[in-house]
């Protein structure tokens, strides 16, 4: 306490100009309107630099969270529109019980793109209801389709595998085809069984065909790149170019077919 005393004792001839000159100051600000607004106008500018900085550090932090609800939000989105592809009626909440597809977020957790049988993982597994056969996706297209599952996590038979078979179509068109892999560039793979009759052009869409339980139908894979017909003459070998980078896996979509159980015992009721 002695030396706050002190302090002010040996500063009091500054400590007055300064309590003056506010005094001072303030009744110029008051008395005359420019220099009122020209204050008023200077304390907005420096408080709002303030609380957009303040904002700036709070929506950083909050990113996680964001991305979090931007995923589920892409999620029901989805959810709709591959529905959409079936029914038409389909609710917006999703609460109708004609609504065939379902959509789960999900992180990839390890990737491999450089060797022959490619996976992934992903951190989505029993827990979460994943099964076998599901189909996982992205905004661009598709990824590859889940082939084994623990309780936290799951392993996805990349579309980048010599195993990997996938239906797909020309967009805009009835031909169908298959989808894999000849282990050489992953940003190309190959569509096989082709029809010759089949009008296809350098530049055209392709994407999953819908036959199959784990894909909805258009769900995009990537561009023709080149074509020729194969050693029958009968059909075209494509070379695709994928949407998807998938050298750059991050936030994916799991596609759940409600129906799946349903459509594969009528169409192999002896299993």
């Amino acid at each position: 306490m002695q030396q706050i005393i002190n302090f002010l004792i040996r500063n009091k001839t500054f400590l007055l100009f300064l309590l003056l000159f506010s005094i001072s100051l303030f009744f110029t600000i008051q008395s005359h309107s420019y220099h009122k607004s020209k204050f008023i106008n200077s304390a907005n500018f420096l408080t709002g630099g303030i609380y957009e900085s303040v904002n700036g550090i709070g929506q950083y932090f909050n990113l996680k969270e964001e991305n979090e609800k931007l995923l589920e939000e892409n999620n029901r989105l989805k959810a709709i529109l591959f529905n959409e592809e079936t029914e038409q009626e389909v609710s917006f909440s999703l609460d109708s019980t004609l609504a065939q597809y379902n959509s789960i977020a999900a992180l990839v957790t390890k990737n491999s793109y450089s060797v022959t049988n490619n996976y992934l993982t992903i951190n989505k597994g029993k827990r979460d209801s994943i099964q076998e056969d599901y189909g996982v996706i992205t905004s661009k297209g598709i990824v590859g389709i889940i082939d084994n599952t623990s309780d936290k996590y799951a392993r996805v038979l990349s579309i980048l595998n010599s195993n990997s078979r996938v239906n797909a179509q020309i967009k805009n068109s009835n031909h169908f085809g298959t989808l894999r892999w000849n282990g050489v560039s992953p940003q190309i793979v190959q569509l096989v069984d082709i029809p010759k009759q089949a009008s296809i052009k350098v530049g055209d869409s392709i994407v999953t065909g819908g036959l199959s339980t784990i894909f909805p139908k258009e769900i995009p894979i990537g561009s023709v790149v080149s074509f020729k017909l194969d050693q029958t003459e009968n059909y075209y070998n494509v070379e695709i170019s994928l949407f998807n980078d998938m050298t750059n896996i991050g936030h994916v979509h799991i596609i759940q077919n409600l129906d799946a159980k349903e459509i594969k015992s009528l169409n192999n009721p002896n299993e």
